[in-house]
């Protein structure tokens, strides 16, 4: 539920929602749209269901996560509606009717089902999109379209441009983040297991494993080196090396996305950690409205070459490292991605609202965001390296073997890896830092 001293910000956030709304509606020929929030989704032959997970376009408009089933109505020149759904059930407890200030700019009708919340729209629909799951009983409400792909191309471009209050909710998404990590590095120095460690975040949280954003990568000496390691083990490892934990919490439907590796001892693997927190900020230092993207992914690959080959890993020069990709086995993965509603936020590699894209360099096919920095995006940098054997077993026998020290691989394979992540909301004029500011608080 969003806090009292962030509605103001809401009700300017939501007047620009209206604004980019109508526009798109516009543009694509429609005079309405409805936004559902989801259904819960069944387990196969089973009576349970999937944690539930809002939309990301209806949380745009409401800051509900827990509203299965409710719709959001726009008519551009009219107030919006909320569409609440407030089952009669008495096997689970019915979603509480929604309070505080950002419920004012709305008119809410309490819907029982999906027949009253069809009764409570306009009779005549042959203009309104809807946005949402495609239920079979939308067959028979006249609808214009049924998540029409260039309404939503507008809309995807238009939310990659951060409001106010948006940008406040993300840094609060980090502050609560930060104190989480603060408690797994913790539980990590106290000699934890994985699991231990991913409790001691989520308690320190104060967030269900649900309502994270995304599942949280909590990966100990070489399961570091697993990109989105998914087990969180029970067993203590026999020595405690590394600990790389990737999580991020939630507020208001906005989630942070916050990686940091922490190491056990003072060797030669921790001050590569080291030195690759100093090419992170300054990786962040490039982060300013008009620079291309991909220009600072470039840049994050030729830091991390260098620092490969400094650090003895590879024995040849930076630049022959670079020509022949042997630095890229190290890191392999995309410098960041934009964040928002999504951890993944949407509109990425859009060139425009029409349907352009912008490539992606041919030796970074995993690059997620491709596009120029606009003052409002929020972004992540996440420069890693990485001891992967599912790379590094092959290249043994492979043309990069001469290029590779692999007594250095095999001192620092145990490990795992690095990743260090922050969250970057860009200004006018470069970027604050929403993760290093909560970690100063926490």
């Amino acid at each position: 539920m969003l806090q009292n001293d962030l509605t103001p910000l809401h009700a300017a956030h939501l007047a620009e929602v209206i604004r980019r709304t109508s526009e798109a509606l516009s543009r694509s020929g429609f005079d309405g749209i409805i936004l559902q929030s989801g259904e819960p989704l069944g387990l196969f032959q089973d009576d349970q269901h999937y944690p539930f997970k809002a939309h990301p376009p209806f949380k745009w408009w409401v800051p509900l996560a827990e509203a299965s089933g409710s719709l959001v109505h726009f008519q551009p020149g009219r107030r919006p509606r909320l569409l609440f759904h407030a089952a009669t059930d008495f096997w689970y407890q019915p979603a509480e009717l929604p309070k505080g200030g950002w419920t004012e700019q709305f008119d809410v009708v309490v819907a029982h089902s999906l027949e009253e919340a069809r009764a409570a729209l306009p009779r005549n629909l042959t203009k309104t999109a809807w946005i949402g799951d495609a239920l079979a009983e939308l067959g028979a409400w006249g609808l214009a379209a049924i998540n029409p792909p260039e309404l939503i191309r507008h809309l995807d471009f238009a939310r990659a441009r951060k409001t106010p209050y948006e940008i406040d909710c993300l840094a609060e998404a980090n502050r609560i983040g930060a104190r989480g990590h603060r408690a797994a590095q913790q539980c990590f120095r106290a000699g934890g297991t994985e699991y231990e460690i991913h409790q001691a975040f989520v308690g320190a949280c104060g967030q269900r494993e649900h309502e994270l954003p995304y599942n949280a990568i909590v990966a100990l000496n070489e399961s570091a080196s697993v990109l989105h390691y998914q087990v969180l083990r029970r067993d203590k490892p026999t020595k405690h090396r590394s600990l790389l934990i990737d999580a991020g919490a939630s507020f208001a439907g906005y989630g942070s996305d916050i990686t940091r590796t922490s190491v056990a001892d003072d060797g030669e693997f921790s001050v590569l950690v080291s030195k690759m927190d100093e090419l992170q900020r300054g990786l962040c230092a490039l982060t300013k409205p008009g620079t291309d993207w991909r220009d600072i992914h470039a840049a994050a690959v030729e830091r991390i070459t260098v620092l490969l080959c400094e650090s003895g890993v590879l024995r040849c020069s930076a630049s022959e490292a670079l020509e022949s990709g042997a630095s890229r086995l190290f890191f392999p993965h995309g410098i960041g991605h934009l964040l928002g509603l999504q951890v993944h936020d949407v509109g990425g590699t859009m060139a425009d609202a029409e349907g352009g894209t912008i490539s992606k360099p041919p030796r970074d096919p995993a690059l997620r965001l491709t596009r120029k920095l606009e003052p409002g995006f929020v972004v992540t940098m996440e420069p890693g390296l990485y001891f992967i054997e599912a790379l590094l077993g092959p290249a043994q026998s492979g043309p990069h073997a001469s290029r590779i020290d692999w007594s250095r691989v095999a001192a620092f394979k145990t490990y795992g890896g690095i990743r260090i992540e922050d969250n970057l909301a860009v200004t006018e004029s470069g970027c604050d830092n929403l993760t290093r500011a909560a970690f100063s608080l926490a």
